[in-house]
């Protein structure tokens, strides 16, 4: 996994994700929630947030999202992941001995949510109820909570970074590399002996490149590309 992104969404005029996540807290008696988002493009991650900034800020500097099981298993998972069967993990006791001093209990849980475009979402609750209170709470509530984590899922793709960061094209190297020479104004040709390649396979990654990009030619392939910022003019 990448760097972690917890960068705010935009404001609808509903009010921002986070403080939509403190309203979802409110409504069913929890202390935090934190939702992650995979983009399976680039294997980012990309956050939204209630936790307190102090923690926010150690939990990024330390890159804990690198090992933090709750993620890391709910990205692999389509059940419920239990936080009490991660606690004899040592990457588990790292990363939460840290969050209780942060007032962050270890008591929750992780939904995975799948998106239709291959997009993953983890939607973890966290409680510091007593277990027999948060056993009572996860019976009566689980159900409209994974109500809440799709429809929050669905609302950061629908409206934030996400949805724009999953439908971006992806070109190769090659493709990208290619179509910043002709941005320069080189020829295929000369495009070819700079790469030490055939003119032949220069013309297949661009057009590889323009059905991507959806263009038709390849101005306009090497146009979309700038705007896109995959590519720079020169």
């Amino acid at each position: 996994m990448k760097p972690l992104d917890l960068g705010a969404e935009p404001d609808d005029g509903s009010g921002t994700l986070a403080e939509l996540l403190d309203r979802i807290c409110a409504r069913y008696g929890l202390d935090y929630i934190a939702y992650a988002g995979i983009n399976t493009v680039d294997d980012s991650i990309h956050g939204v947030v209630n936790y307190p900034d102090a923690w926010k800020s150690h939990y990024v500097e330390q890159g804990y999202q690198l090992i933090d099981p709750t993620l890391i298993a709910a990205s692999r998972s389509v059940g419920l992941v239990e936080w009490g069967r991660l606690r004899d993990f040592d990457s588990f006791r790292r990363v939460f001995r840290d969050a209780a001093e942060f007032g962050i209990s270890t008591t929750g849980l992780t939904i995975p949510v799948r998106g239709p475009f291959g997009d993953k979402g983890m939607f973890s609750v966290v409680s510091s109820h007593t277990e027999e209170e948060w056993q009572r709470l996860r019976r009566e509530f689980l159900s409209a909570l994974q109500t809440e984590a799709t429809l929050f899922h669905d609302r950061v793709m629908r409206e934030g970074r996400s949805m724009k960061i999953m439908l971006q094209p992806t070109l190769s190297e090659r493709e990208r590399e290619i179509l910043q020479w002709i941005a320069a104004g080189k020829s295929q040709f000369d495009v070819g002996v700079i790469l030490s390649i055939s003119t032949r396979t220069v013309e297949v990654h661009l057009r590889s490149a323009r059905e991507k990009l959806g263009a038709m030619t390849t101005p306009q392939a090497v146009a979309r590309a700038i705007g896109m910022r995959l590519i720079y003019p020169i």
